[in-house]
């Protein structure tokens, strides 16, 4: 026991020594991320009530939390013991290394910036960027998270939409909707023209200007298809898209213009 006597006597003198300045930081932490939560909150309404870009509340609340946080827990360092300046350099250097392995994170971040800066699209624009299409929800500092038209989330990182390709559908403000209908090679195509823009002028949904247009887009093996055109609102696409295909159906029936099906006629020679 003489042998680790002074052992023991040295940790008595440093847990002494350092224990209430460890409890001073723990204590230190739990209230400052508390208050920093409140902060945060507070700065949340504050851009509500000051109408600040939705595009631009997360990211810039994010960021701030995470600098408060940095802050906050070079302080309780400090308290410890901990020489600012030696932090400080230390949290560089692990920085540095942590830059180096997360690269492409950071690559993210730079995306997140840029997309901030440039505005290819903002929160509740109807975008497809990376295979994936959907409504814009949020632009974090990482990632950006579209909801799908069947309701799915889809997290795609900054980096690859910066870089890649952004077909924005709300910047106009109007979309075009693509249908195409094939009528038979005998029906009268002035007539279905006429049918077709009949049913688009009578949808609520569809707008004026531009005009709805339908031309003949094919001379197909079997019928005679006809691009169907119409301008709506990017939020009602899918319902003039479904509705348009379904009163053009019914419209053309009853004018007795026959929508065509592939057929093959087998001609059977006698034998000799």
């Amino acid at each position: 026991m003489e042998t680790f006597k002074p052992y023991y006597e040295e940790l008595v003198s440093l847990t002494l020594t350092y224990a209430p300045k460890v409890l001073l930081a723990v204590f230190t932490l739990i209230i400052g991320f508390k208050i920093i939560s409140f902060i945060i909150s507070v700065l949340s309404k504050q851009f509500e009530r000051v109408n600040v870009d939705v595009t631009l509340r997360p990211f810039v609340l994010n960021l701030i939390g995470w600098f408060l946080k940095i802050m906050l827990i070079i302080s309780a360092a400090s308290m410890i013991g901990v020489e600012t300046t030696s932090f400080v350099a230390m949290l560089g250097a692990a920085g540095l290394a942590v830059g180096l392995a997360l690269q492409g994170s950071l690559s993210n971040f730079a995306g997140g910036v840029l997309i901030l800066i440039l505005r290819p699209y903002k929160v509740g624009d109807l975008v497809k960027t990376q295979g994936e299409f959907g409504r814009v929800e949020e632009i974090q500092i990482f990632t950006t998270i579209l909801v799908t038209p069947d309701n799915k989330k889809a997290i795609i990182p900054n980096g690859a939409i910066a870089n890649g390709e952004i077909i924005n559908f709300s910047e106009k403000g109007l979309i075009r909707v693509d249908l195409v209908m094939g009528i038979a090679y005998d029906a009268d195509i002035r007539k279905a023209k006429e049918v077709l823009l009949k049913v688009m002028a009578d949808h609520p949904l569809v707008v004026d200007d531009p005009a709805p247009f339908v031309g003949v887009l094919e001379l197909a093996d079997s019928s005679v298809n006809l691009a169907v055109r119409p301008h709506t609102h990017p939020d009602q696409y899918w319902d003039v898209y479904f509705d348009i295909y379904e009163q053009g159906k019914i419209a053309l029936d009853d004018n007795k213009i026959t929508i065509p099906f592939p057929q093959v006629d087998v001609h059977m020679k006698p034998e000799k």
